[in-house]
């Protein structure tokens, strides 16, 4: 059976540049792996199929013979890149995990700890979580604030290398600066973290003697922080960079600092709306009247309460709630009326208010007969 043309094999044309025969083979090797096609009997022999295509047109030496020749140029005494040994460019489990490994960075790579040869990265330093208590009116007016966050800063003695003196710390010869380490096992190539360098890379000869080499120390820093209008219970402020400083150099995390408003003792909160309970006479609830009401700007407003009013009654205040995180505007604010029954009246206060009792129930026939009706039961429950 002959051999398929290797650009066809990976759906290319003889012009393609060399990114455009890997990301083809990447596709293919993606598409065509034995795991991802188990009830495909064809898929691993297509699989090989494109690793030897693959193998020959990565390099251009191979590349360029396979052009002038085809498949003979690997085949029997032509010479080129099969270095005479018969079947093609594809011998094996040593040149299969050659031509993966080479683009085993491009789809793992991210996950993984960078490209082949790549200079890994310092490690970047974590994220700090600093819980703020303010007050109702502090969430009203908003707030500059001084915050103490304890966490780990740049060593001053060696300007965050970890190395005495600030020198440089020395590629790690173990992992030549990835960070990672290889095997091979198989089809596949495995990479795990250096146990030289812990991952960063790099390695320290002489330790800073104040950070131990690691580059940073602890210390509490004096943080100002600008606290918005409207925030409330829950509410997350991103400080960038402010976080743990990374090790050996590396930058630092972000400080999340989590809002929490204290309950008030007149005013309860909702959304941008307050709400707030205001204690009214029976005499003021009866004939109605004018009262004033404190409000969270720390002023007071007039209300008018109409006649007969009930407890329960709520009444708006536009724009005297809080002001709206996002967007502008404020809030509003609702009064709930609660009238008051008076207590240790004198005798004067009772003889008036009985007659007032009477002069109710001259005044509604209904409601004196019921009351009589109501009196009649009782007695009779009493006898």
């Amino acid at each position: 059976m002959s051999k398929r043309d290797y650009y066809d094999v990976l759906g290319i044309s003889k012009g393609a540049s060399a990114d455009e025969i890997k990301k083809a083979y990447r596709q293919k090797a993606k598409e065509l792996h034995p795991d991802r096609n188990a009830d495909n009997p064809n898929a691993e022999t297509q699989f090989k199929e494109a690793n030897e295509a693959y193998d020959v047109l990565k390099d251009a030496e191979k590349k360029a013979a396979y052009d002038r020749f085809g498949h003979a140029a690997f085949e029997g005494g032509m010479g080129g890149g099969g270095g005479g040994r018969p079947g093609g460019g594809f011998h094996g489990q040593g040149d299969f995990a050659s031509a993966f490994s080479d683009v085993f960075d491009d789809l793992f790579g991210d996950f993984m700890g960078g490209g082949r040869g790549g200079r890994s990265r310092a490690a970047r330093g974590a994220d700090l979580r600093y819980n703020l208590r303010i007050t109702l009116e502090e969430a009203f007016q908003g707030l500059h604030k001084t915050i103490q966050v304890p966490t780990a800063v740049q060593c001053g003695s060696c300007n965050g290398t970890g190395a005495e003196g600030g020198a440089e710390p020395t590629t790690c010869p173990t992992c030549s600066g990835m960070g990672k380490v290889r095997a091979t096992q198989g089809f596949f190539t495995v990479e795990r973290t250096c146990p030289t360098c812990s991952g960063l890379g790099q390695t320290v000869k002489n330790p800073c003697g104040t950070c131990h080499g690691a580059g940073r120390v602890e210390k509490e820093r004096a943080l100002s922080v600008n606290i918005p209008k409207g925030v409330e219970t829950g509410t997350r402020i991103r400080l960038a960079g402010e976080g743990e400083a990374g090790m050996r150099g590396g930058p630092p995390g972000d400080l999340y600092i989590f809002v929490e408003v204290t309950s008030h003792p007149i005013f309860d909160r909702d959304g941008v709306n307050l709400q707030c309970r205001v204690p009214v006479s029976m005499t003021a609830a009866a004939l109605g009247g004018d009262i004033e009401v404190p409000t969270i700007d720390g002023g007071r407003s007039r209300v008018k309460i109409p006649a007969g009013s009930q407890s329960g009654r709520q009444m708006r205040l536009r724009g005297k709630g809080m002001p709206a995180l996002r967007g502008g505007g404020s809030g509003d604010m609702f009064i709930e009326l609660a009238v008051e029954t008076p207590v240790n009246l004198t005798s004067k206060q009772k003889e008036l208010l009985r007659e007032f009792e009477e002069m109710s129930e001259d005044n509604n026939p209904e409601s004196k007969s019921f009351f009589r009706s109501v009196k009649s039961f009782w007695d009779s429950m009493k006898s």
